[in-house]
């Protein structure tokens, strides 16, 4: 794979020169590259978004539909029948404010898994910052995100409950924390996908798995305290508790839990981006 490095202004005024150069055999994460492609970022996931909502009959109905479904199922039989707690507040909200980062998380890297393989005639065409391609994946996520949350709003006016204070700053940092971790699980599935095209069999399982090990049904208290330190390793555990907590108030916030997760997801996002910024070179014969 290549790097650009961009040149000074020429004589007059005209367009900088720009090179194309081998990366190196450890590149790092270029965020100034990054940051300078922002508008094609930009353009790909609006491109992505519209695409989404175009080749599908109910279009947005469907970021209301599969939170909703996946509740109803969930609370006929882990509510119901298995009745497992819900810490004080109607199960189907409490499981629905579990739904909803959960579903934007696996989502997010399950298509940005296969964004290399979906995009390969861009790739193979033009020069840019492979790295944006994952991240589109999970960015264009973000507005069935927001169409999802306002179910949620409606559902805790209906049951008349009230987010604490802290939901003000919380989530948008717990937000941030799930598309860093997305991206990173994102990168680490995309670059293997270009070897091993099994990947696209695994997702799934690797989706279905996670959401167990996930205080999704469940919440974090059944969780015996002697596992609980391993437990934080899933750094999705401490964001769902968070997240539940802030906008339920369902109990305290799991400092211990979420700076375990934290510390767990920034390093699937810096590891991931490397081991994708590495394996680079083979994105040529992604075809």
């Amino acid at each position: 794979m290549t790097e650009a490095v961009v040149g000074e202004l020429a004589p007059g005024g005209s367009l900088p020169t720009i090179v194309i150069e081998p990366a190196p055999r450890w590149p790092s994460i270029n965020f100034g590259e990054m940051w300078a492609n922002r508008e094609l970022l930009l353009f790909l996931v609006w491109r992505d978004i519209k695409v989404q909502y175009a080749q599908t009959a109910l279009g947005a109905a469907w970021a209301v539909l599969q939170p909703l479904l996946t509740m109803l199922i969930f609370t006929v039989i882990f509510g119901r029948l298995a009745k497992i707690p819900s810490d004080g507040v109607p199960y189907s909200v409490f499981t629905l404010a579990a739904l909803i980062p959960w579903m934007y998380f696996s989502n997010a890297f399950s298509a940005a898994s296969a964004s290399l393989v979906t995009s390969a005639n861009l790739i193979t065409k033009v020069y840019f910052p492979r790295l944006i391609i994952p991240v589109v994946s999970v960015l264009s996520g973000l507005v069935n995100f927001a169409v999802s949350c306002v179910v949620l709003a409606a559902m805790m006016a209906w049951y008349h409950v009230t987010p604490s204070v802290a939901a003000i700053w919380m989530i948008p940092a717990l937000l941030l924390l799930t598309i860093l971790t997305a991206t990173g699980v994102g990168c680490w599935l995309a670059a293997i996908y270009i070897q091993y095209r099994d990947v696209r069999h695994i997702v799934p399982f690797i989706v279905q798995i996670w959401m167990y090990i996930s205080p999704v049904v469940y919440p974090l208290s059944l969780v015996p305290e002697r596992y609980r330190t391993l437990y934080a390793l899933n750094p999705m555990a401490g964001i769902i508790q968070t997240f539940r907590v802030v906008l339920l108030r369902t109990g305290e916030i799991p400092w211990g839990t979420l700076g375990i997760g934290t510390i767990v997801g920034i390093a699937l996002f810096l590891s991931g981006a490397l081991y994708y910024r590495r394996t680079e070179h083979l994105f040529a014969d992604v075809a």
